[in-house]
């Protein structure tokens, strides 16, 4: 799919988006429809020229029974990735669904001294990659995604997520 083991870094374009949100989280200050969409404009727009996909913001409970369920690992986790593989034929924009979990990015965001909004762009642009067939299973693999995520976030004003 997009990642095809090319460095190639994403250009400055969005792509048009078809976005389902859900929001089954009781968290405050949640970012808007808006932001979602423009995250995932940015990430896929080196990519596609249109894609679809749903965004499910959940508590913790929900993002720990899905991690359990499909990674097995019993531990909320920030973000999951369900890619819709197989039905490129029929639905060619449809990426598939994100689900971030509200808590731990919110948690993980004051943890490492970032802007909460920063943290949800780069979880869910991280999450349109991972839809778009990048990985970070091997070092090199995380070099190509990494450098995608920091020319994409600095795209929208968003310093380098992995500087330290």
């Amino acid at each position: 799919m997009g990642a095809g083991g090319t460095a190639r870094v994403a250009e400055e374009r969005a792509a048009e988006v078809d976005l389902v949100l859900q929001v089954e989280s009781l968290a405050l200050d949640l970012p808007s429809e808006a932001f979602f969409i423009d995250a995932v404009a940015r990430a896929a727009g080196a990519f596609r020229e249109r894609v679809e996909l749903t965004l499910r913001v959940v508590d913790e409970a929900e993002g720990r029974a899905l991690n359990r369920r499909f990674r097995e690992r019993d531990y909320a986790t920030n973000v999951l990735s369900f890619p819709a593989d197989g039905i490129a034929e029929i639905a060619p924009e449809l990426l598939g669904d994100i689900v971030l979990c509200a808590p731990v990015v919110v948690a993980e965001a004051a943890a490492q001294g970032k802007r909460a909004a920063a943290h949800w762009a780069h979880l869910t642009v991280h999450g349109v990659l991972h839809l778009l067939g990048f990985d970070h299973e091997d070092e090199a693999a995380a070099a190509i995604m990494e450098e995608h995520e920091r020319a994409i976030l600095a795209g929208m004003g968003i310093a380098d997520p992995y500087r330290v």
